[in-house]
C-alpha cells in the first residue's frame, strides 16, 4: 500500500467528491460522507438533528426497512442499494450517486397541509415545510415506490428501486415519489 491517501468509495466502487446539492435549502441536510459500507450502528439517534449528517444511501436503505418483509434486515437491503446502484450505473452510465441525489431533490415537496381548528371547526392550511423534513419524504417516498413496485411483480426489489431512483432523477411523473410530491403541492395550493 501506497503512503498517498487512499481515497474512500462507496461500496468501494463510486466516488463521492465533487458531488453535491443543486438546491441551496437542501444543500446543508444531503450529507454525502465518505465511507466504504452505508452503516454506521445507529450512533446518530440519541442527537437532535443528528440524522442529517448520516450519509443518504444509509437514510435511504433505513427507509427500505419498513415494517413487513424487510423490516430490520439491513445487511440484505445494503446489498440490495448496492445491485441497484450497479444497475443505475449501467443503465445511465453516470455515478448512481449523482442520480440519488438529483432524485431526492425532483422529490421533496416544498408545501404540505396542516389540520387548523377555529372555533369548532377544522380545515386545512398550507405550510412551507422544512428542509430535513422535504429529505426525509422524498426518501421515504422512493422506498415506497420501489417496494410498491416489487410487490406481485416479477422485477426485484434491486431493478424496481433502481428505475424508480432513475426515473425520479428525470423528473417523471411514472415516478411514484414525483408524483406524490405533486400530488402533496396541489393539495396545498388548493388549501391556500
Amino acid at each position: 500500500m501506497s503512503k498517498e491517501k487512499q481515497e474512500l468509495k462507496l461500496f468501494g466502487k463510486w466516488s463521492l467528491e465533487g458531488i453535491e446539492a443543486k438546491n441551496p435549502g437542501l444543500k446543508r441536510y444531503i450529507s454525502l460522507k465518505p465511507m466504504r459500507v452505508p452503516h454506521t450502528m445507529g450512533r446518530h439517534e440519541h442527537r437532535r438533528f443528528r440524522k442529517s449528517e448520516v450519509n443518504l444511501v444509509e437514510r435511504l436503505i433505513n427507509n427500505l426497512m419498513r415494517p413487513g418483509k424487510n423490516a430490520g434486515k439491513k445487511a440484505r437491503l445494503i446489498s440490495v442499494a448496492r445491485n441497484a446502484f450497479e444497475i443505475i450505473n449501467l443503465r445511465t452510465g453516470r455515478n448512481p450517486i449523482e442520480i440519488l441525489v438529483e432524485a431526492t431533490e425532483n422529490s421533496a415537496p416544498c408545501e404540505d397541509t396542516t389540520r387548523i381548528s377555529y372555533g369548532g371547526i377544522a380545515y386545512l392550511m398550507a405550510v412551507d415545510i422544512a428542509p430535513l423534513r422535504r429529505v426525509d419524504l422524498a426518501l421515504r417516498y422512493l422506498a415506497e415506490g420501489a417496494r410498491k413496485a416489487a410487490i406481485h411483480n416479477s422485477k426485484s426489489l434491486e431493478e424496481c428501486l433502481a428505475e424508480e431512483i432513475i426515473l425520479a432523477a428525470n423528473g417523471d411523473v411514472k415516478s411514484h415519489a414525483v408524483s406524490k410530491r405533486h400530488q402533496t403541492e396541489r393539495i396545498a395550493r388548493a388549501s391556500r
